[in-house]
């Protein structure tokens, strides 16, 4: 369902003020509701997956350090959508080359907007099942090790900081569909 704005918000400019190849950071001159105006910023990203996948009674997790946050983090496997490339498929790739997992399965739980006051993101949180082992094809940036948490273990284990924001959104739907 769209739902219209309750007032105009007419973009008066628009600029992309760096790009770095992750992503593009801008902002766009807006006229407010008063008449007034005001530069909105913004950093665009690519879309990107989540990945819940379920073997037995344990969810596949990657632990890895995130240089952004300079910790060492515990989340579930993520990734880019390639152009192209459905959540589902992007989530099957992408578990396929962090974990060594091929799925029998993929569904989609959910697709969304991130951080709306501030980022152009689009995230998909996928839930895998029946899954097999496979070599893993990880990428020149990705260092991480594999391990498991017991499903009943799971949301706590996610809530330990440093926290992540998909893990335990992944989490919770799952959860809300009644897959964990």
């Amino acid at each position: 369902m769209t739902r219209e704005p309750t007032h105009e918000w007419p973009v008066v400019d628009s600029a992309a003020e760096y790009e770095t190849g992750w992503y593009t950071g801008g902002y766009d001159r807006v006229r407010q509701p008063d008449g007034s105006e005001k530069k909105y910023y913004w950093a665009e990203l690519p879309d990107a997956v989540v990945v819940v996948a379920r073997t037995g009674d344990e969810l596949v997790f990657v632990d890895q350090y995130r240089p952004t946050i300079r910790e060492q983090c515990l989340e579930l496997p993520a990734g880019i959508v390639e152009d192209g490339e459905s959540y589902t498929a992007a989530g099957a790739r992408e578990l396929r080359e962090e974990t060594g997992f091929e799925p029998a399965g993929v569904s989609l739980l959910e697709e969304f907007w991130c951080s709306t006051g501030v980022l152009r993101h689009r995230r998909g949180i996928v839930f895998a099942e029946g899954l097999e082992p496979v070599d893993r094809d990880l990428d020149d940036n990705e260092f991480l090790s594999v391990t498991t948490v017991p499903v009943e273990e799971a949301l706590s284990v996610a809530r330990r900081e440093p926290a992540n924001d998909a893990t335990i959104e992944g989490i919770l739907l799952a959860r809300a569909e009644d897959l964990l």
